[in-house]
């Protein structure tokens, strides 16, 4: 009878230990991928939290117009001031929070103002982003020059991010406005009352005051 007639070299124990580590090292891996995907999705699938102390991101005391039109999409906000210029005024950080993006977003344009009628750019032009916490952020669009702030730095409520401007595609100097919760923007709620800023029907406006006095306003 023959016996058991095998092919090609004996396995080593040295190429079994190399098999265990390959194999335990993928695993980590795997545990660290899983880990790290959670550490991102589950946040997300959480419900948001409650909403923000938020106040008006303009200068305690001022009054400004809060305004929309067709097509500038439900819950967005163009604020202009009642008086003065707008060029060049503070922005304020609606309430405390890590920001997430300080930048360009679409393209400038040469909008200035030593040039208001120049071109147009894209998108929000010079803008920030604000992480407040519970799933809430805030977008500040169209600002004159860039942030006043970097990616990842805390601020307090009140604390100047930028200055109005009118670079992206914009067609004035003017502060255009987000507030989000999840995915979704919602109607910006300014001191604890609805901004009245909702549909995008029509053109309309109102007026609110400042009662943005926390550390760091200006």
């Amino acid at each position: 009878m023959l016996g058991a007639v095998t092919t090609g070299h004996p396995t080593s124990p040295r190429r079994h230990r190399r098999t265990r580590i390959v194999r335990a090292v993928l695993a980590l891996g795997a545990v660290g991928a899983v880990v790290a995907v959670a550490t991102v999705v589950v946040p997300m699938l959480l419900p948001p939290g409650p909403r923000p102390s938020f106040q008006l991101p303009v200068a305690c005391g001022e009054t400004w117009q809060l305004g929309t039109y067709p097509g500038h999409d439900d819950y967005d906000v163009d604020l202009f001031p009642t008086g003065g210029r707008a060029w060049g005024r503070p922005v304020l950080a609606s309430e405390a929070g890590t920001v997430t993006e300080a930048g360009i977003n679409g393209s400038l344009g040469g909008r200035t103002p030593d040039d208001p009628d120049g071109p147009r750019g894209r998108g929000g032009g010079y803008w920030v982003k604000i992480d407040h916490g519970g799933r809430w952020e805030t977008q500040y669009l169209h600002l004159l020059e860039p942030p006043l702030v970097r990616v990842g730095q805390r601020v307090a409520r009140g604390e100047q991010i930028g200055r109005v401007g009118s670079t992206g595609n914009s067609g004035a100097p003017h502060l255009h406005y987000e507030q989000r919760r999840g995915w979704q923007k919602v109607e910006a709620h300014f001191d604890g009352s609805p901004s009245g800023i909702t549909h995008d029907d029509t053109e309309y406006t109102v007026t609110r005051t400042s009662n943005n006095c926390g550390p760091g306003a200006s």
